[in-house]
């Protein structure tokens, strides 16, 4: 076991940051060269001040009437991506891992909270899965890989909260733990967790459409 944390802990880290990167530059790449190919002419309305005003209004909860249409939705949807994204960055164990490495130290979140934030992000990915078996339009949509999508999100949460507090065999929880996070971070550009690059980029171009060719808002 020993062997195998040292390799996922070393080498494989690299490999899963190597592909995450090359991977997001492939996609974002790849997507303006289509855009050139195909529909060149959005170019010529994308405008920094919709896009911004668009990207902007689409961060703030219950901004877009959508959002306001389906509440329950829209509070687990920011919670979920909110702890997603900061659990990670501000856990303690992680950023002594980033000191470690790059001496890079920052504020850390206090452990409780953490852990309110993992079973949070654990929760949203339950609710998700279930909406998705309940709802019979978004069932109709839902295929095998949405689950597993769901499963590589949640699994660094769950295998990390297991670890942290010691419930069963921590070398195997803390060996799965690092797997999954790096299984995670390689999925990210080649699902639809590839969502999180091209987000910014869909939000720009409907805001420049709908502010400056139909001179409306997009929320």
């Amino acid at each position: 076991m020993h062997d195998i944390y040292q390799f996922v802990s070393g080498p494989m880290v690299w490999i899963a940051f190597i592909v995450f990167i090359g991977g997001s530059l492939f996609r974002l790449i790849q997507m303006l060269l289509l855009i050139q190919k195909k529909e060149s002419f959005i170019f010529s309305y994308i405008s920094l001040k919709y896009a911004l005003r668009s990207i902007g209004n689409w961060l703030i909860p219950f901004g877009p009437v959508n959002m306001r249409n389906h509440p329950a939705v829209t509070t687990v949807t920011f919670i979920f991506h909110f702890c997603m994204l900061v659990t990670p960055l501000f856990l303690l164990s992680h950023i002594v891992l980033w000191d470690e490495s790059f001496s890079i130290r920052y504020w850390a979140l206090p452990d409780t909270v953490g852990d309110v934030m993992t079973v949070l992000v654990i929760a949203s990915c339950l609710f998700f899965a279930i909406r998705r078996q309940k709802m019979a339009d978004v069932r109709f949509l839902t295929s095998a890989s949405d689950y597993i999508i769901l499963t590589i999100v949640a699994m660094p949460f769950i295998t990390g909260f297991i670890a942290y507090h010691q419930w069963g065999s921590y070398p195997f929880f803390m060996v799965l733990h690092i797997i999954s996070g790096e299984i995670m971070l390689m999925a990210i550009p080649f699902t639809r967790l590839v969502h999180m690059l091209f987000a910014p980029f869909t939000r720009a171009y409907t805001g420049s459409e709908f502010g400056g060719i139909r001179y409306a808002k997009d929320w």
